[in-house]
């Protein structure tokens, strides 16, 4: 019979035990404490990448290093399908300072500390945000792989007839727990899966039958006539039919639709007829005064207005009568502001001669393009911009040009000598010089060192409206000579100073076959010539502006045809 004391002294090892074991336990957690201070978590994962017991700057390397697995396709499957979908588009961001910080975290709890002294792993979960915007948006565009889409409530025509499109019930991915399950598992590499729900459209069967039995049948009874600007635009039943389809209107019930974009393909010839383009104000020489020629607005169809007049027309069993809706637009230069521009009286004109036959026809047909050009303050004026292609289509015909420093023949010849004469003109004018080029050798019917050549496509006239008031060009052609006029308000006094001709060149000879291309001649010298413009104030007399040009002119070849 076992006595109480034997007992006592029983109880007093198993206490001693338990307070050794406890002990051994606490020092063995201890020592283990002090060995993972400043370590990550033993046994710590994210997905299948081991991040247990390693120091601070280890981790953050490693964590580094996922980031390159951060920035593959994430692949998520539901029910219905499944999609690749890159980060960035989910508005994705993995944090790796903040991932860091929970796995230098040791756990509390000692079971969990037990497990990761053993050898055990636990998840540690990265911290990612994802844009609530960026990430539904990324769904919706995946939205008919993985979703199962409600069919929503609606009316559209086959031709005449309405159809009505029945409703039926959808899945589609839960939100919420979609971005917490990408949040946790996009490292892992692995397929995510995405949580579905029903959910039901907000129209409904009854609702869509109603349409087809009421407004529905009133859209394509006959035909809804517009009213336009100097016309009508008839839509027929079938157009009608074919523009009107009934949408749900957020609040459970159908209304008509028409998009403005189905309207202009239907409609759009036949309304094009009724709108009209701005018109800018000009000016025409009367009596030998500039007189401002009104502007008018234009009238271009408002597409999204007309769409809604078709919409509420269809479906009305009795009025169908209406009205095209337009947008006014307005001229670049109206009236008022043209009557304020200053074009009053002419302040340069330079007239050139001594052309004939085709060159003369040239010069005529790209001076009528530009007789009445408006050059507003502070514009410039492009001579190629201006006129567009000058060629056959355009009613230009062949005649003499220079090619590769002799001469030549080419559509268009000829209209250099308009160009020098514009040139004159805005130079006498005080206008800016903008950009012009000379010819190769000289002509002696041209100011020397004050003259210009154009091609289309390479060589330019500009020339900018340096002054407060508005430039108008006028332009008058005889057979014989072209003049060009500018009107404006005289602001300056120019003065041209030619200087005399130095380093003079010797021609060449060049033997070419004889045939159309080939044009002789008797050839010239060549030399270097300059100009000074000078320009005053008309105001005070003062000198404003001063510039010599210098220009090289090249001897014109003897040309002998073989």
């Amino acid at each position: 019979m076992t006595s109480s004391d034997d007992r006592s002294d029983h109880r007093r090892w198993v206490a001693r035990a338990l307070i050794g074991a406890l002990l051994l336990v606490g020092a063995i957690f201890g020592i283990d404490a002090i060995l993972t201070h400043g370590h990550t978590a033993r046994g710590a994962h994210i997905a299948e990448f081991d991040l247990g017991d390693l120091t601070e700057d280890q981790a953050r390397a490693k964590l580094t290093g996922l980031t390159v697995a951060a920035h593959s396709p994430v692949s998520v499957r539901t029910d219905s399908g499944s999609a690749q979908i890159d980060p960035a588009a989910l508005g994705a961001d993995f944090d790796v300072e903040a991932t860091l910080a929970r796995l230098m975290d040791q756990p509390r709890n000692p079971w969990d500390r037990f497990l990761g002294m053993i050898g055990l792993s636990r998840d540690v979960a990265p911290v990612v945000s994802l844009d609530d915007a960026d990430f539904n948006a990324a769904l919706d565009e995946h939205r008919e792989s993985l979703e199962k889409a409600a069919v929503e409530g609606g009316v559209h025509f086959d031709g005449l007839q309405p159809v009505g499109d029945f409703p039926s019930k959808g899945l589609r991915i839960k939100r919420e727990a979609a971005k917490q399950a990408i949040a946790d598992n996009w490292l892992s590499g692995h397929p995510i899966d995405l949580e579905m729900e029903p959910f039901s459209p907000t129209v409904s069967a009854e609702t869509v039958q109603a349409t087809l039995d009421g407004p529905a049948q009133n859209v394509t009874a006959s035909a809804v006539p517009l009213a336009g600007r100097g016309a009508r635009v008839i839509v027929s039943p079938r157009e009608a039919g074919a523009l009107v389809s009934f949408v749900p209107d957020g609040r459970g019930g159908l209304t008509p639709h028409v998009d403005p974009k189905k309207a202009l393909e239907v409609l759009g010839d036949r309304a094009a007829k009724t709108e009209s383009t701005p018109v800018d104000a000009s000016f025409r020489l009367t009596g030998g005064a500039p007189v401002v020629v009104p502007s008018s607005d234009g009238a271009a169809v408002d597409w999204t207005r007309t769409a809604a007049e078709i919409e509420k027309l269809a479906v009305s069993a009795d009025s169908r009568s209406g009205r095209v809706a337009y947008k006014i637009t307005r001229p670049k230069v109206d009236t008022k502001r043209a009557k304020k521009l200053g074009v009053k009286e002419v302040v340069s004109e330079f007239t050139t001669g001594g052309f004939s036959g085709p060159s003369g026809e040239n010069i005529r047909l790209v001076a009528e393009e530009v007789d009445g050009a408006l050059v507003l303050p502070g514009q410039t004026f492009s001579l190629n911009g201006y006129t567009g292609p000058r060629g056959t289509a355009q009613g230009y015909v062949e005649s003499g040009i220079i090619d590769h420093g002799r001469p030549s023949e080419a559509v268009g010849g000829g209209i250099s000598q308009f160009a020098t004469t514009l040139y004159n003109a805005s130079y006498f004018a005080g206008l800016e010089d903008v950009a012009h080029t000379e010819h190769s050798y000289y002509i002696s019917r041209y100011p020397e060192a004050r003259e210009a050549t154009v091609f289309e496509g390479a060589i330019d006239l500009q020339f900018k409206n340096n002054t407060p008031y508005g430039i108008v060009i006028d332009t008058s052609w005889t057979p014989s000579s072209i003049t060009v006029r500018m009107w404006s308000t005289k602001t300056v006094e120019v003065q041209s100073v030619t200087g005399d001709r130095t380093d003079p060149t010797s021609p060449t000879t060049v033997e070419v076959p004889a045939g159309q291309s080939c044009v002789p001649s008797s050839g010239q010298p060549g030399f270097t010539a300059s100009n000074t413009r000078i320009i005053r104030s008309l105001k005070t007399g003062q000198e404003t502006y001063r510039h010599t040009r210098t220009v090289k002119y090249d001897p014109e070849p003897v040309v002998r045809c073989r």
